[in-house]
């Protein structure tokens, strides 16, 4: 099974498990944050951009991948992906090179997926076009 998969599933396996047990808090602060990251004064793209450096800095694996998945359909560009990996890399220090390691792993498991290559335009292109229209949760 790819390491997306897995993720994807144990992440939605563990999210109805912690749902079912019907904490008003609890899922109030999951709706808190699906709210944080709709389109706002901010656009999604953006908020997952933030969120992705927020996660870096503060080291949360589970929330890089997240939010690596979803940078991806929001259709970032490898430039784009690797600014914010620098900024979290100067925010957060050498500390966060071990988590930058594995978010750059996970962006090229995402894109070898989908069958884009590094420097492959038209498959970028394709994917991107895959995506347009279709909702990211």
């Amino acid at each position: 099974m790819s390491q997306v998969t897995e993720f994807n599933e144990y992440r939605q396996r563990m999210n109805a498990t912690i749902l079912a047990a019907d904490n008003k808090v609890i899922k109030r602060f999951f709706n808190l944050d699906t709210n944080t990251y709709a389109a706002g004064a901010l656009d999604v793209k953006t908020k997952e951009m933030l969120g992705l450096a927020c996660s870096m800095v503060l080291r949360c694996d589970d929330c890089i991948k997240y939010h690596v998945g979803k940078c991806f359909e929001e259709k970032l560009t490898d430039e784009e992906i690797y600014e914010i990996f620098a900024i979290a890399n100067i925010i957060g220090g050498s500390i966060v090179i071990p988590h930058f390691r594995r978010a750059v792993e996970y962006w090229e498991i995402l894109k070898s997926e989908a069958g884009v290559g590094a420097h492959d335009g038209e498959a970028l292109a394709a994917h991107k076009a895959a995506h347009d229209g279709q909702p990211t949760v």
